[in-house]
């Protein structure tokens, strides 16, 4: 068997609608085609990452690779429902629909010990995170053809993607961080956050319950999101367990900063909303200004909180973020 046709047995083409991505959503017709989207399987070890993928028409022999763009979710909140959402009666929020329509090929992974990954006994920290990415950009380099992706993370995912970006300028084209925190001075959620430093050095689980999950939402400003979001949202990511690991949480109270701008060697470009309260302005203009490629942008999103891809003005995010790539 060929690596290719190993590849390929590790696919499964996404068949079921479900309740993320519907089918209608899956179909809309954009240029060249219908999005076509399928699963994969990315091997870390002993440890599976499943992976899904979006793009306008199914892979062809011989094409010209499309650009590709990587998303990385954060602490509390897996794969598909952070950027595969779409809300019935309240609008589509799928990162990944919308930049396949933009002519990315977009891929997205499950970390280890969240959603469909691996369920183990590790505590799945910043450091397993680049790990995880490792394995997972390797395989999308396989399947797509192209040695370079965009990278784009929210939250702890963004300090995954950034940390990864240093280990791995290779394999990184364009890096967008999103709800970033560089070194978490004088940070409301952070400073929160700490009160549990403790637990999380003795647990590598924590609730995360419905109601940890609302907060997301309004612990910086209520009403920058859609509360039926936040309810349809639960309602997904709660198939996996009202548990998640502690290990980003550990890191970003005990061990910041985790990213070295010095070392983060493409373009960058840094997104905040106005309201978010895990990083200040100063604190991010800290990270900004020790950047050393001249590429590089800062975007403050008004009437933003802490998720600019679930929020109501997310428009305003997809339209930055594609500008840059």
């Amino acid at each position: 068997m060929t690596g290719r046709d190993r590849a390929m047995s590790r696919r499964r083409l996404f068949a079921g609608a479900g309740l993320i991505g519907s089918s209608a959503l899956a179909q809309r017709k954009s240029g060249g085609g219908a999005i076509w989207s399928a699963e994969y399987t990315a091997s870390k070890g002993s440890v599976s990452l499943a992976m899904f993928r979006k793009r306008i028409g199914a892979p062809k022999a011989g094409e010209t690779p499309m650009p590709v763009l990587f998303l990385v979710h954060g602490s509390s909140i897996s794969a598909r429902p952070s950027f595969d959402l779409t809300v019935p009666g309240h609008g589509d929020y799928s990162v990944m629909n919308t930049f396949a329509a933009y002519g990315f090929d977009v891929w997205t992974m499950d970390h280890e010990n969240y959603g469909r990954s691996s369920q183990t006994s590790g505590n799945s920290d910043i450091a397993s995170g680049v790990e995880d990415l490792k394995a997972g950009v390797e395989l999308v380099a396989h399947e797509t053809g192209r040695p370079k992706v965009h990278l784009c993370g929210e939250s702890s995912g963004a300090l995954r993607a950034g940390a990864y970006a240093m280990t791995q300028p290779d394999r990184v084209d364009r890096l967008v961080l999103c709800a970033f925190t560089y070194k978490g001075e004088n940070s409301p959620t952070l400073t929160e956050r700490a009160k549990q430093l403790d637990y999380y050095r003795t647990h590598n689980r924590r609730l995360r319950d419905r109601a940890m999950i609302r907060s997301i939402f309004t612990r910086d400003k209520a009403g920058t999101t859609d509360q039926a979001l936040a309810e349809y949202l639960a309602d997904q990511e709660l198939k996996f367990g009202d548990q998640v690991p502690t290990g980003t949480y550990l890191d970003m109270t005990a061990h910041l900063p985790l990213v070295d701008p010095a070392k983060v060697l493409g373009p960058v470009l840094l997104v905040r909303g106005e309201y978010d309260g895990i990083a200040t302005v100063d604190d991010l203009s800290d990270f900004y200004k020790l950047l050393p490629n001249g590429d590089r942008q800062f975007a403050i999103l008004p009437g933003m909180a802490h998720s600019v891809v679930l929020g109501l003005n997310r428009k305003l995010f997809w339209h930055t973020m594609h500008a840059f790539l």
